[in-house]
């Protein structure tokens, strides 16, 4: 009787056995992929990165440099080395206002002005212009307002057309303005626009 029973035992201890077995393999076999897997998912963002892509662009440096020009450059470059490019700056030039660090985009203008010009900077196309110089001009060099032509006048800053001719109506409307301070009696000519023509302008 205990024979059978010990017999028994032991083929269900070795069925155990084997199960278990069984069961390790199949876990090790389907362990395998999964850390291949998570290997390849780490390696996959250093491949994915795109390098940035340097394109030629052609920039035209103007102004106070020694040899103004069109130059090719790449969108890498900055607004030093087209300066350096047109072999540097002239002793004239003003470069203060000069934003040296500004990445260059294609069609781009740089001026580099004169010592003594006024910087006007337009952030949005990277441009850099100048404007005439606000210094003061000999008396024969100033503009009569009871003489000067429509085209005289433009000359004058912030003068347009439009302006020129109001003047000129004025002074055939209310006669020779008497001081340059009769100038603000125009429509369209306030303060600040004063301001920038009292330096250029006389009434004799």
């Amino acid at each position: 009787m205990l024979f059978p029973g010990i017999v028994c035992i032991i083929l269900l201890y070795v069925f155990l056995q084997q199960e278990s077995s069984d069961q390790e393999e199949a876990l090790t076999i389907t362990t395998i992929p999964q850390e291949q897997n998570e290997e390849a998912n780490r390696e996959a963002p250093s491949e994915s990165i795109d390098e940035p892509i340097v394109e030629k662009i052609m920039i035209d440096v103007k102004g106070a440099v020694q040899s103004p020009g069109v130059y090719e450059l790449t969108t890498e470059d900055r607004v030093i080395d087209a300066i350096e490019r047109a072999g540097g700056y002239t002793e004239e030039a003003q470069s203060l206002a000069v934003n040296h660090a500004q990445k260059l985009q294609d069609e781009m203008v740089i001026y580099i002005p004169k010592t003594g010009e006024e910087i006007e900077q337009n952030p949005v196309s990277g441009q850099i212009t100048s404007s005439p110089a606000s210094t003061t001009n000999p008396q024969t060099d100033k503009v009569d307002l009871n003489s000067a032509d429509e085209a005289t006048l433009t000359t004058l800053p912030g003068i347009g057309a439009s302006k020129a001719q109001a003047i000129i109506a004025y002074r055939e409307e209310s006669g020779p303005y008497q001081t340059i301070e009769d100038l603000k009696n125009v429509t369209g000519i306030g303060d600040k626009t004063f301001e920038k023509l009292k330096e250029f302008i006389v009434a004799k």
